[in-house]
């Protein structure tokens, strides 16, 4: 249905919440051919369906999974597909008839991804949750905020998108990568508690080494250090300091234009040139600061907010954000230089495209008619 290096390889998504539906949204923008299957009713959350981002690139059909009729129409879409994606607690695609023992049987090449917080087992497998509860028995909540504030949840980028649905994503390439030598399928189980402890492992390498305490805005990259920061500016807006690099904090002192700051890595000179540096910044708006750091190497950036963002000349260039009639949405990365792939389609609700997908995966216009009519499948 679209272009891009992942172009031909099909894929059925059980539709679901935040991480697995931003893995299918990832594939689709690479080429992959998805089908999207949802409950026939659902609360739309959305004015326009459009703005539900998570859920573009692919046609969106409602299938009653009570319905055995509809569990069948499932199956054989998956006796089609290259790879399965869900997000359901674990057991619960068991008890609908469509667990990994059954749909592998049928189709021994499927990929069977599952995307969960827990894991599919360990003791709190079975529990429910949030991104903020799996990060919080990693480490990476803890480490993050100021030291007077407590843990500060970092949105839900870390254990939904980051650690969640890009592990997916990683597994279920590995997985294909893998088929064309075994001939197989098997089963990803990416839980988003692995996918975090895997992005904290640099941080837990900085403790194993004890340079890297538990004390938030203690460290290098949390807020500690006065060269890896924000400051807030004469207009209320804010500057990003990332000069790690000694060379790099060398052009950062001479754009800042109060003289030298003393030695970077001493900690105990920190809070003193922290104290500088906040003071200076205090003298100027954030944008006129942008403007005396742009073209250094002094790793200065302004802070800017979502409706800003969109306008930065370096994010037009990249396509990083677009706009595709009148809904604004990150553009497909990351780029290929022979197969890119690209935005297909915008994001529709639960049984819009039922006939248009179940036809373009090989249903014919009777057996659609008979799921309509035996209330398997529905079309809004």
């Amino acid at each position: 249905m679209g272009a891009g290096p992942l172009d031909g390889l099909k894929v059925v998504e059980l539709a679901g919440l935040g991480p697995a539906p931003f893995a299918a949204m990832v594939l689709a923008g690479l080429g992959a051919d998805i089908i999207r299957v949802d409950r026939p009713v659902k609360v739309d959350r959305f004015s326009d369906p459009r703005n539900d981002l998570l859920n573009r690139g692919r046609p969106c059909i409602a299938v009653d999974l009570k319905n055995p009729e509809g569990v069948d129409a499932v199956r054989r879409l998956c006796d089609a597909a290259d790879v399965l994606i869900e997000g359901f607690r674990p057991g619960v695609a068991e008890r609908l008839g469509l667990g990994p023992d059954e749909l592998l049987a049928r189709n021994p090449r499927l990929v069977y991804g599952r995307m969960t917080g827990w894991g599919q087992d360990g003791p709190l497998a079975p529990e429910v949750g949030h991104d903020i509860n799996y990060i919080a028995i990693t480490g990476a909540l803890h480490a993050v905020g100021r030291k007077d504030s407590g843990p500060v949840p970092p949105l839900n980028l870390v254990g939904d998108f980051g650690g969640g649905a890009m592990l997916l994503v990683c597994g279920v390439l590995a997985a294909l990568h893998e088929r064309q030598t075994s001939g197989r399928g098997q089963v990803v189980d990416a839980a988003m508690v692995d996918g975090v402890t895997m992005l904290m492992a640099m941080i837990y390498g900085f403790r194993n080494q004890s340079i890297w305490t538990d004390e938030r805005q203690d460290n290098m990259l949390d807020g500690g250090a006065p060269f890896y920061d924000t400051y807030e500016c004469a207009d209320g807006g804010w500057i990003a300091v990332g000069a790690i690099e000694t060379q790099f904090f060398a052009a950062f002192e001479e754009r800042l234009g109060i003289g030298p700051l003393g030695n970077q890595l001493d900690r105990a000179q920190w809070p003193e040139q922290k104290a500088r540096i906040a003071a200076r910044f205090k003298e100027k708006t954030r944008d006129e600061w942008a403007a005396v750091f742009a073209g250094s190497d002094a790793c200065v950036a302004p802070v800017l907010s979502m409706p800003e963002a969109p306008q930065h000349p370096h994010v037009i260039a990249r396509g990083a954000l677009t706009e595709e009639d009148g809904i604004l949405t990150p553009g497909v990365a990351p780029k290929f230089s022979r197969t890119p792939g690209a935005l297909t389609r915008p994001s529709s609700v639960s049984g819009q495209d039922t006939r248009e997908g179940l036809s373009h995966w090989g249903f014919s216009d009777d057996e659609i008619a008979g799921l309509e009519a035996s209330g398997a499948v529905v079309q809004v």
